[in-house]
């Protein structure tokens, strides 16, 4: 047992005690300083806003600088990015009208997939039975042989109820057709569209929303025959004994009966019905971002208004990049969990950009800025009957 330390180990212990807590002080210090140094900021998560487009009126969340909204008079419009679904600004975006033929976007997201393009079939009476009076028709004729191809060329250019009818006949049947959109657009988060008449024919009950017409033509840019279809200037359609020319309804794609091509248009589907006034679904590429316009009824001006408000549409759309915040989203009421998103065409062989590379082949289109007159339509052989098809002002 140890009784007592001389003076000497007594010193020689303290000092090493001292160098010991000296040697650790650095350490500690440092230990203590970054325990005690807050930590950087965390990035803060963006916060969602509160969507609002189930508000009346017009909705918009500005940035400084952003350009003013245009003067648009149509009951029900929307501006969204068709890439991430984003909305930029609306009116009364849920409002349910009836869509007249932008209905038929519902019925190619529908029925495109499950009929090869390839596929001949030969109409028979029962095919076109029970078209609405003053349709617009492509011209299909009883005991002809058309391909897919063909009939779907007959809808997205012509408009053509009477091709609606074969392919719906091809699908299921007409009932059959109907219920099947009605289940796609809920899966797709329409919830304002009530399907009656697969071409768009005005009926009872039947409506949809400019938010539901985005969705419908948002998601058929993203399948490549949808796509090449809806953004199709001209084409020949098969006759008695020869083809004749069938043209693009749409004056934004083809720039007819004076109203300018739109630079960089994709497409996608115009209607009129006397009920529904006229009505537009269309998409637009420039500088990397592709927008999607719904334009429904416009109150001012004649049967070419939704072409003009549709233009100040988009043209406000491209220059509000980056300068607003969304007011809702395309995928916000989908009834499944959101998937990554496809790649969205881009633009069409129509009105391609310089540095585009996205045109898309097998596409018969319009230089931007030609219009119809440009491409010399007796040159290349195109006689467009009036009879085969009515002109502005048709049903369905």
């Amino acid at each position: 047992m140890i009784t007592g330390l001389s003076s000497r180990t007594v010193s020689s212990a303290c000092a090493l005690c001292v160098a010991g807590m000296l040697a650790l002080a650095p350490t500690a210090a440092s230990a203590g300083q970054r325990i005690m140094e807050p930590a950087p900021p965390r990035p803060r998560a963006a916060v969602p806003q509160p969507a609002l487009l189930y508000r009346s009126g017009v909705q918009v969340r500005p940035h400084r600088g952003v350009p003013a909204l245009p003067d648009v008079s149509a009951l029900s419009w929307l501006v969204a990015d068709a890439d991430t679904g984003e909305v930029l600004a609306s009116h009364d975006a849920h409002r349910k009208l009836p869509p007249a033929s932008t209905l038929k976007t519902l019925f190619a997201l529908t029925v495109l997939p499950g009929l090869p393009s390839t596929m001949r079939h030969t109409v028979t009476p029962e095919d076109l039975a029970g078209i609405g009076p003053g349709s617009s028709l492509v011209g299909i004729e009883e005991g002809h042989t058309y391909t897919v191809a063909d009939l779907w060329r007959g809808v997205f250019l012509a408009s053509g109820n009477d091709a609606v009818h074969v392919l719906a006949s091809l699908g299921g049947g007409w009932e059959a057709t109907a219920a099947k959109m009605q289940t796609k657009a809920h899966a797709l988060g329409a919830l304002d569209t009530h399907v009656v008449s697969p071409d768009g024919y005005d009926a009872p009950g039947q409506v949809s929303s400019a938010f539901d017409l985005a969705i419908f033509g948002r998601n058929g840019l993203r399948n490549p025959d949808f796509a090449r279809y809806c953004s199709t200037a001209v084409a020949q359609f098969p006759g008695d004994g020869s083809s004749y020319g069938i043209a693009n309804t749409n004056r934004l794609l083809t720039g007819a009966n004076g109203v300018e091509p739109y630079p960089g248009v994709i497409g996608v589907k115009n209607g009129y019905t006397s009920n529904a006034g006229n009505t537009l679904v269309t998409a637009a590429r420039r500088n990397g971002r592709t927008l999607i316009v719904t334009v429904m009824n416009p109150q001012a001006g004649g049967g070419y208004t939704v072409y003009q408000e549709a233009r100040s549409l988009l043209d406000w759309g491209f220059g509000a990049a980056g300068l607003v915040d969304p007011v809702g989203s395309l995928d916000g009421l989908r009834a499944t969990p959101r998937q990554a998103p496809a790649a969205t065409p881009v633009a069409a062989a129509t009105a391609a950009e310089p540095d585009d590379d996205s045109a898309w082949p097998g596409t018969l289109g319009v230089a931007a800025g030609t219009g119809l007159a440009g491409l010399g339509l007796g040159a290349v052989g195109l006689t467009l009957r009036a009879r085969r098809r009515r002109a502005e002002g048709d049903e369905g």
